[in-house]
């Protein structure tokens, strides 16, 4: 046999040669000495070295098959935090490779390395992590090229950077604090077409527009402080416009002024989203207050720049994302970005017939999100498009300019989420020259034409709306500050849909929030005529349009509605929604419209049990799923339907390599196992030997459909339950047995909802008191109310509120008490976390409420 070692060397020069071919921003250096720094690393040669800048290098250490794996592991982890020389950051990952054997033979190295499928590597990480936890990644050169890509992020300079930035804005902009310059705070807060949360008009009249000016000089402060770290990323690639530094800002002098004429020089290239709101803050700003936040915030953006974290574009929308202060309002709940790697991987895997080799066909595409937000989700297609791209040897970076003029659209009604969506995108190649992009600020709320537009939903009633635009003239106020009104045409022939929308419904019952006319339209300052107009706006578009909303079930599912008109037949649909809308009756009218319209349709959710891990976005503990589906063609209509695939992961991917191998593994793997078989579970989901969740496939009804098998850590329970449907009890490992069973409106009818049975805030016949009712009083009217789950671990259980009529009210109380008091009641806030009691019974009858209706 020949020299393995030989061989080996041979095979590590390849294979650096191969990942140089697929990955044309990485430099790629194999079996060279003097390469890491420090004297007692002189000699010693890594096997192949990947940098590129602003990210972390990456190490490859590789072995032949036959070789034992924890030695390949152990050479790998002695690489870490080592560092490169010229590279700013330590390595973070190394991958251990192992080499099939059967490439020691090969006559061709090179294309047997090109085709082969069969390599073995895992990622190891600090403090002994790896991934996967267990086993080996299988997969091609190219499969070895996404993990580096996704494994070579500076975590710990991000963090670092992160923190830094936050707490530098909020220090530059607290010149901005006081009271006295409250007027000056409102011009920047209408400049941004911001609002009050609407609950904050129960606050004292300090603390309100205190709590008002934090948000608003947050925000301020950073878009300030992105436009200096996007300027200081694209000053050099534009020697001849003498673009300077921020560096030169920061001298003293008039800051405020040679902010403003960079600025301009930057605008006069393009780059209007980024600059443009930005400028027109600095220009608000008196010079002695706009001085020391652009020396602050200047410092920050040399500090990341000297970090090489210039490249890492997420990093603004990462901290913005914490100086929120009215989320829910905003509706700005950030899309994770492993959650929207592993949304967009499986996405763009749904789109056919497309040859992803050719420039030309990829810039005819049309990509929208219609709540772009931060622009998490169309940053990481747009990833996935240039991953496709360069996995034919092509350079990704020629590709820059036709997905902004043409092919990625988003929109919002907030100026500063444009702001940031146009920074991430333009960031992926920011010296690439480009004419307008297709990122917009939708008009929303009252119109100087006393109209009112509801954003990018007024794209359902016509294809072509007007947009904000900056034109660079003050005088022009149609919009923001030194806004015009462009049309737009948004046709109904979009190729993938993909979109966080917000969640927010214009019932007005939760608790502190019952005095907001229409909670769905109220984040943005309107009056309650306007939210009253607002949503009559809504119901006349929708009036006029097949859509699959409901008011109950919110705003989410009339974006939906929106994304069905706009996708073409053969278009994907990518959303983030509540996981309400996988068994609530209110979405039944869009789990129909896909099952009728749609095929390939997945539901992919977290069975979990921590609260705060139910949800693919940050900063909630409402649970919510992914769900992709195609809008069928003609010809799919005709063929028949395919079934819903439903994945339970069992926890949220922590990492972009955990996305995306969770990812690659869901687009090439069939699930076999279906909801109408005995209780035998899911197909697992495997990175490695570790199980990432189980995955299943139900056959649906065209009508009612219910997506009753999503969020199902045991697929068994539900596959057994399935049976109880069919009169059988079918346990695991038995046999099915016949069972009579009947539903439950057959033996009785369900209580009212709590907020009619004691108030306040609603009128209601009852009122709560402070006792708590014992066995034998019978005084008052006893309830099974709240959820004390320390109590509920046995289904009987004891009253814990005692009610009383309210005066002038007693027969009405009295009636209600006939009609609904019972011994029977059911779990309605059922959370896997904490309840274990679906069902619970009172020896004595009560009234059910809040957390337990009869």
């Amino acid at each position: 046999m020949d020299n393995p070692h030989r061989h080996e060397k041979a095979t590590n020069f390849a294979l650096e040669r191969r990942i140089k071919e697929v990955m044309h921003d990485r430099e790629t250096q194999a079996e060279h000495t003097r390469i890491l720094s420090g004297k007692n690393n002189a000699g010693k040669a890594p096997d192949i070295v990947i940098t590129a800048t602003g990210r972390s290098p990456v190490i490859i250490e590789a072995k032949w098959m036959d070789v034992p794996e924890h030695l390949v592991q152990e050479q790998a982890r002695t690489r870490l935090r080592q560092r490169v020389n010229g590279q700013p950051h330590p390595i973070e990952a190394a991958i251990a490779l192992r080499y099939p054997n059967r490439l020691r033979q090969a006559d061709d190295l090179a294309a047997a390395l090109k085709n082969a499928k069969d390599l073995k590597y895992c990622a190891v990480y600090p403090k002994g992590k790896r991934f996967p936890t267990t086993g080996w990644l299988t997969g091609s050169v190219c499969n070895l090229a996404d993990l580096i890509h996704l494994v070579d992020v500076p975590e710990t300079a991000f963090d670092k950077a992160a923190e830094d930035l936050e707490n530098s804005i909020d220090e530059a902009v607290s010149v901005l604090g006081k009271e006295s310059v409250y007027p000056l705070t409102d011009k920047i807060f209408n400049t941004l077409q911001l609002s009050e949360d609407p609950t904050a008009k129960d606050l004292p009249e300090k603390k309100r527009l205190e709590r008002k000016n934090t948000q608003t000089r947050r925000i301020a402060g950073a878009m300030i402080a992105n436009a200096l770290i996007f300027q200081e990323r694209i000053a050099p690639a534009y020697p001849k416009q003498n673009i300077p530094l921020v560096h030169d800002i920061r001298r003293h002098g008039d800051r405020k002024q040679r902010a403003l004429t960079a600025w301009q020089k930057i605008l006069d290239i393009n780059y209007w989203p980024i600059f443009a709101t930005a400028r027109d803050i600095l220009r608000i700003l008196p010079a002695h207050k706009a001085s020391p936040i652009l020396e602050k915030l200047a410092e920050a953006a040399e500090r990341i720049h000297e970090d090489g974290l210039l490249y890492e574009n997420d990093l603004t929308g990462h901290v913005f994302q914490k100086l929120i202060i009215d989320r829910k309002y905003l509706a700005a709940f950030y899309t994770l970005p492993e959650s929207a790697a592993l949304l967009a991987r499986i996405a763009v895997s749904k789109m056919k017939d497309i040859d992803w080799s050719n420039a030309d066909e990829i810039r005819k595409l049309k990509i929208a999100d219609f709540a772009c937000g931060t622009g998490a989700l169309l940053s990481a297609v747009y990833d996935q498009i240039a991953n496709r791209y360069e996995r034919h040897d092509k350079d990704p970076k020629k590709l820059h300019r036709g997905l902004m003029e043409k092919v990625l659209y988003g929109f919002d009604v907030l100026p500063f989420a444009t702001h940031l969506t146009a920074s991430v995108l333009s960031g992926k190649y920011p010296d690439v020259i480009y004419d307008r992009s297709r990122i917009y600020t939708m008009p929303f709320g009252r119109q100087k034409d006393k109209e009112v537009k509801i954003g990018s939903l007024e794209f359902l009633g016509s294809v072509k709306q007007p947009v904000l635009v900056h034109t660079g003239d003050p005088d022009k106020q149609t919009g923001g500050q030194g806004e015009d009104l462009l049309h737009v045409d948004v046709w109904n022939n979009l190729d993938l849909i993909i979109m966080n929308p917000p969640f927010t419904r214009p019932t007005n019952h939760e608790g502190k929030h019952a005095r907001i006319i229409n909670p769905a339209f109220a984040a943005f300052g309107a009056s309650d005529q306007d939210m009253r107009d607002m949503g009559e706006r809504l119901k006349t578009i929708v009036k006029k349009t097949k859509t699959c909303y409901d008011g109950k079930a919110g705003l989410a599912s009339v974006f939906a509605g929106l994304a069905n008109k706009k996708l073409k037949q053969g278009g994907v649909l990518a959303l983030v929604l509540p996981l309400v809308s996988a068994s609530g009756s209110s979405w039944q009218k869009f789990r129909t419209l896909l099952a009728k319209n749609y095929e390939d349709i997945e539901v992919i959710s977290l069975a979990t049990p921590k609260r705060y891990d139910v949800a693919f976005s940050a900063h909630t503990a409402m649970a919510d799923c992914l769900v992709i589906a195609r809008k069928k063609s003609p010809t799919i209509s005709a063929r028949a339907d395919k079934p819903t695939r439903f994945i339970s992961l069992h926890r949220r991917p922590d990492k972009l390599a955990a996305a995306g191998e969770t990812a690659r593994e869901l687009n090439a793997k069939k699930t076999k196992r279906r909801l109408e078989d005995g209780p035998f579970g899911g197909d697992d989901i495997d990175c490695g030997e570790e199980k990432m969740g189980e995955a299943i496939t139900a056959n649906l009804p065209r009508t009612n459909p219910h997506w009753n098998a999503a969020r199902v850590r045991d697929f068994e329970l539900i596959q057994t339950a399935y049976q109880l449907t069919k009169c059988k009890l079918h346990l695991p490992k038995r046999k099915a047995e016949p069972l009579h069973i009947t539903p439950l409106k057959n033996l009785g009818t369900r209580g009212v909802v709590d907020r009619l049975i004691a108030g306040p805030p609603h009128p209601a016949p009852f009122y709560h008191t402070k006792s708590t009712p014992k066995p034998n009083d019978n005084d008052g009217y006893p309830a099974l109310w709240n959820h004390d789950c320390e109590k509920e671990r046995q289904i009987l259980c004891q009253p814990d509120k005692k009610l009383k009529a309210e005066r002038g009210q007693e027969a009405r109380a009295n009636e209600l008490w006939r009609k609904i008091a019972g011994k029977c009641f059911f779990n309605l806030n059922f959370t896997l976390g904490s309840q274990s009691l679906a069902v619970a019974f009172t020896k004595r009858k009560c009234i059910g409420g809040s957390a337990w209706p009869n």
